[in-house]
């Protein structure tokens, strides 16, 4: 495995992203919470730029006629059908042999890196 060089951290503000065009790939870039995690910029439920979509949270499991929210920052939501994915892991909340392509994120002294 090869690491591309992402350039500095700071680059990428506490609850933002961004994206970086890697070895022909886009690739976007969460920061939550002093992590970093890496996803091909692509849903796999139809293809969606899953960058567009929007970080925020989801409906809890809860008694009947309860909708108890929660996890708020911890969901990628595709921005055309609503598919729902954990940020830290790319797994689909609904279907858990879907999920996003996951790139190992290295950061030291600083600096942003990808594992691909």
């Amino acid at each position: 495995m090869t690491v591309y060089a992402l350039g500095s951290a700071d680059q990428i503000p506490d609850g933002q992203h961004r994206v970086f065009e890697v070895g022909g790939r886009s690739i976007v870039v969460y920061h939550r919470r002093g992590e970093y995690f890496a996803y091909f910029n692509y849903c796999p439920h139809q293809g969606a730029e899953i960058c567009k979509g929007r970080v925020c949270g989801t409906t809890l499991p809860s008694d009947v006629y309860a909708y108890d929210f929660g996890r708020e920052g911890e969901i990628v939501r595709c921005p055309w059908h609503g598919w729902e994915f954990d940020i830290k892991t790319g797994k689909s909340l609904v279907k858990p042999n879907m999920r996003l392509l996951r790139y190992e994120v290295i950061l030291e002294d600083g600096k942003l890196g990808i594992k691909m």
